[in-house]
């Protein structure tokens, strides 16, 4: 029985495209801490352009925002 030659994917890589230097994982272990992407929506980010401000404005909001009590 002959196995059947895999087909390779055609290379779709541009060949302005020079990952030569390139270092594998080089930012996995920042990754790896933790990072929280949040998508706002277009009329949100017009209010908020950059990370800044909607930082200030989320802190504003959770410190008028009650406190949970858990009971302990």
């Amino acid at each position: 029985m002959n196995k059947a030659k895999k087909k390779s994917a055609p290379d779709r890589m541009r060949k302005e495209y020079d990952f030569s230097r390139g270092v594998r994982g080089k930012y996995a272990k920042e990754y790896a801490k933790g990072s929280n992407v949040v998508v706002l929506d277009p009329d949100v980010a017009r209010l908020y352009p950059d990370a800044k401000s909607v930082n200030r404005a989320l802190r504003a909001i959770a410190a008028a925002a009650p406190r949970p009590h858990n009971g302990k």
